[in-house]
C-alpha cells in the first residue's frame, strides 16, 4: 500500500482549534466513530427512515458547499461539480468518479469505489451485507447539481438515487444516478 499526505489545504485556527479547508470549517473524526453512529441510528429508526433524513440534510449541505466553494474559488458549472467530487474523494469517503454529466439535462451518473461505509460494514459483519449502506451520499449529488443549475439560471431541479451498492453480492462498486424531477 502506498500513501500520500492530504491533497487539500487544511488550516487550524490557533485560538479556536477550528479546522478549515478552503472557505468552510471542517471536522476530523475517526471513520469507525462516524460509521458506528450511522449504524446506531439505523438500528433505532431503520435504514429507510434514516436514508430519507440524510437525503434532505445531504442535499441542503451539498447545495451550500457548492455555493460557498464557487464563491471562494470562482469556479462554476462542471468545474464546481468536479471540485466537489474531488474533495469528497480527498476527505476519505471513497473515490467518486463521474461517469456521465449533462448539466443542462440535469443528469449524472457517479461511480463510488472504496466506500468508507462498505468497508466498515464488511469489516464488522465479515461479509457483504446485501443491501445499500452508503445511501448517505445520495442527496449530495442532487444538491450539488441543483446548485449548479440555479447558478446558471436554469429552472430544472433533480433527484438522485443509489442504484447499486458495493455492499451487495456481486457488486464491487456503488452507483448513483441523478435525473430531473
Amino acid at each position: 500500500m502506498t500513501t500520500h499526505a492530504p491533497e487539500m489545504p487544511i488550516v487550524v485556527d490557533d485560538e479556536t482549534g477550528v479546522w478549515t479547508t478552503d472557505a468552510l470549517p471542517m471536522l476530523y473524526v475517526p471513520r469507525h466513530f462516524f460509521v458506528n453512529n450511522h449504524m446506531g441510528i439505523e438500528d433505532e429508526i431503520g435504514a429507510e427512515r434514516y436514508a430519507d433524513i440524510l437525503y434532505k440534510a445531504g442535499y441542503k449541505s451539498a447545495y451550500f458547499w457548492c455555493e460557498q466553494e464557487s464563491e471562494c474559488h470562482g469556479i462554476y458549472g462542471e468545474d464546481i461539480w468536479n471540485h466537489y467530487l474531488k474533495r469528497l474523494s480527498q476527505r476519505g469517503w471513497g473515490f467518486f468518479i463521474t461517469e456521465e454529466l449533462d448539466i443542462e439535462k440535469g443528469t449524472a451518473k457517479i461511480r463510488l469505489e472504496n466506500s468508507a461505509f462498505v468497508y466498515h460494514y464488511e469489516k464488522i459483519h465479515a461479509k457483504k451485507v446485501n443491501r445499500k449502506v452508503d445511501y448517505m451520499f445520495t442527496g449530495w449529488f442532487a444538491g450539488a447539481l441543483d446548485q449548479i443549475l440555479e447558478s446558471k439560471g436554469l429552472p430544472l431541479r433533480t433527484k438522485a438515487e443509489q442504484t447499486q451498492g458495493g455492499s451487495e453480492e456481486g457488486c464491487e462498486v456503488g452507483y448513483f444516478e441523478v435525473t430531473p424531477l
